[in-house]
């Protein structure tokens, strides 16, 4: 067995007798789980009596690794406050086309 690791959120680890290597994503004490995810997107949750006996080494986050799942809803929520903003600037030509048309009148 390989050192014994706490799990820690977003620290990635090596899991040496499967030769797969996953980022932890969430820990719940209260429920005693570590929800972990593998390099293909595949998100799986261990009880802490799974983790204690995975042969674990620590490691560096792989090149090219694209995100995990929470990562992509932060860019959506940006696009969405873009247009948002889009919006208002809209509403503040509409009020200055009004008051062009009130001067000509």
């Amino acid at each position: 067995m390989g050192r014994d690791y706490e799990p820690t959120v977003k620290q990635w680890y090596e899991d040496l007798e499967n030769d797969e290597t996953f980022q932890v994503l969430k820990v719940d004490e209260d429920k005693e789980t570590v929800e972990i995810q593998y390099l293909d997107g595949e998100i799986e949750e261990l009880d802490i009596d799974s983790w204690a006996e995975l042969d674990l080494e620590l490691t560096q986050e792989p090149e090219g690794w694209s995100g995990s799942e929470g990562e992509d809803d932060d860019e959506d929520e940006d696009e969405d406050d873009d247009w948002d903003d889009d919006d208002e600037d809209d509403e503040d030509d509409l009020d200055e086309d009004d008051d062009e048309d009130r001067d000509e009148y």
